[in-house]
């Protein structure tokens, strides 16, 4: 077996042992989930499970990394702006609905956050990426001057937090589209001077389809 052929293997094995981590942690939860249910999930040995992870908390921060990257698709960074900031919610609402490793990375850190803190850094880094948007808006004129960029993002991200948990449990996600299009019309009055409202679609724009 040819070393290209090997790593080709290795890969398909950890991609696999995510997916059956991301299952099980969305289904049972850090805490419940073990590495034997995760093993069973993956199809694969807890040999091989150890050989491309240490540990639990070594495949939930590597889930946990994927949920966040949802909120920074390929050319997002590009297209800064309130509009972006908008997209970026619904491509992550999207990721939720479609996507059980995004699913599972949402669970881990809202649970081992309210466990033993957690690590505040993936929504620091969310919310600085949506300060910096709203900012480059503000400097065009798309945002009210008197409005802090980072007390909008800080808000924003806790909105969506709590707006995703509760459309989780009352229609398993089905409503959270809609959700969140409704947080930005209430949102978007009190940031955007009138005679700017219309440039913006609280429901996501075109660009949205270009991310995926």
């Amino acid at each position: 077996m040819t070393t290209r052929v090997r790593q080709e293997r290795a890969e398909v094995t950890r991609q696999a042992i995510l997916d059956g981590a991301a299952a099980a942690f969305d289904r049972l939860g850090y805490g419940s989930a073990s590495l034997t249910d995760i093993a069973q999930q993956a199809g694969v040995t807890k040999g091989a499970l150890y050989f491309h992870f240490k540990s639990k908390e070594s495949l939930a921060q590597a889930l946990v990394q994927e949920q966040f990257a949802a909120v920074n698709p390929a050319g997002a960074a590009e297209q800064l702006g309130v509009q972006n900031v908008i997209d970026r919610s619904h491509y992550l609402g999207r990721a939720l609905c479609r996507e059980v490793r995004v699913r599972a990375g949402v669970r881990l850190v809202l649970e081992r956050g309210l466990l033993d803190g957690g690590d505040p850094s993936p929504y620091e880094e969310w919310i600085e990426q949506s300060r910096v948007s709203l900012a480059f808006g503000q400097g065009r004129g798309d945002v009210r001057p008197e409005v802090d960029a980072y007390d909008v993002a800080t808000y924003l991200v806790g909105a969506f937090t709590g707006i995703q948990i509760t459309s989780d449990v009352r229609t398993r996600r089905a409503d959270l589209s809609d959700r969140v299009t409704d947080m930005w019309r209430f949102l978007l009055p009190a940031i955007v001077p009138p005679r700017r409202l219309g440039r913006f679609d609280p429901a996501g724009s075109q660009q949205l389809e270009s991310w995926g």
